[in-house]
């Protein structure tokens, strides 16, 4: 066994590209895969379209909630310390039903299963599991998606190509997403085969044709939009100010010239959802949009979470599931009722 491990770990340090994967970052090696039972991973399969579901209803709740048939302190939550302008592009109609079509759901196991910590939607590591399943399926039959799992998963929800556009501040997933594009080009060329005859065939199993299909890593401080196109967007919106000229995108996806994902609505990226999915007035809205079956699922791997308002309760009033009056209370929690916080 010391010699197989040993073999595996060879082969994937031989297999680790010399551009790295994350800039100035080392590994830890194992020569084992991270194991999921059946039953987890037919869990994890469900939770996507769940979250996808989540995703859509908080979508419909903000804007509903700025037309006034929700109630309006939800988009007042949501939009605060937000820039006027950053607030009014997220509302143009024509971008009005776009979702992210990459979300991450970061997962804390526990002895019962799990639970969401946050839904992020500018995730990094998309590059690192697509040479993590091809490096490990090498020697392992059993990698969950196989060697081409997240590169196909990618193409399949950005089909036809994509600038993948990175911020500096964001610059150390780079070398990741570089390895992401070079495999996702690969996939472009339609290789060919001969048969008895001797006549070319393309091989159907590529499925690619378009000859317009490409990706690119580009820097977003000097990008230049091409119309037609699709921006995957790996840069936070807290970074817009930094980038000279990503007023030209902005300008481009509002013209409907290109389209952005994930799209330019900070109000989808608050973690303040969870705490909103928690509050009994909205409680109506979720099990209608959901669906009782999603909604009882969700509150079993959303945790339950709080609002941090400043402003005061009503003397009678206290903060739900914790008795206080005043988050200043908190401090004086034991160490029991600290954790749990």
């Amino acid at each position: 066994m010391v010699a197989v491990a040993e073999d595996r770990l060879q082969a994937i340090r031989a297999a680790f590209p010399k551009e790295g994967l994350f800039a100035e970052k080392e590994w830890l090696l194992s020569p084992d895969a991270f194991p999921l039972d059946r039953k987890f991973l037919a869990e994890l399969d469900q939770l996507g379209h769940r979250l996808f579901v989540f995703q859509r209803a908080c979508n419909q709740l903000y804007q509903l909630s700025v037309k006034g048939r929700q109630p309006e302190w939800v988009a007042r939550y949501l939009d605060a310390g937000k820039p006027k302008e950053l607030i009014e592009f997220s509302r143009r109609k024509e971008i009005r039903d776009d979702l992210p079509r990459v979300i991450r759901p970061d997962l804390i196991l526990t002895e019962k299963g799990y639970i969401i910590a946050e839904i992020d939607s500018v995730p990094g590591g998309i590059g690192l599991t697509d040479w993590l399943n091809q490096t490990y399926s090498s020697f392992d039959n059993d990698i969950i998606g196989g060697a081409n799992g997240m590169v196909e998963g990618f193409r399949a929800v950005v089909s036809n190509g994509a600038d993948i556009v990175i911020s500096q501040e964001s610059a150390t997933y780079r070398p990741e997403m570089e390895w992401l594009a070079a495999r996702l080009n690969e996939q472009a060329v339609v290789p060919q085969s001969r048969d008895d005859s001797g006549s070319l065939h393309d091989i159907a199993s590529s499925g690619i044709s378009d000859a317009g299909y490409s990706w690119r890593v580009v820097a977003a401080e000097s990008y230049e939009p091409r119309d037609g196109g699709v921006v995957y967007r790996f840069f936070e919106l807290f970074d817009l100010p930094n980038i000279p000229g990503i007023e030209k995108t902005l300008r481009a996806n509002a013209d409907g010239r290109v389209t952005i994902t994930p799209p330019i609505k900070p109000y989808l990226e608050e973690k303040m959802w969870f705490a909103l999915f928690w509050l009994q007035p909205l409680r109506e809205f979720w099990r209608r949009e959901l669906g009782d079956k999603y909604f009882i699922k969700l509150q079993e791997v959303i945790p339950y979470s709080w609002l941090l308002d400043p402003n005061p309760l009503p003397q009678h009033a206290v903060i739900p599931r914790l008795e206080i009056h005043d988050w200043r209370e908190a401090a004086k929690f034991s160490q029991k009722d600290r954790d749990l916080l």
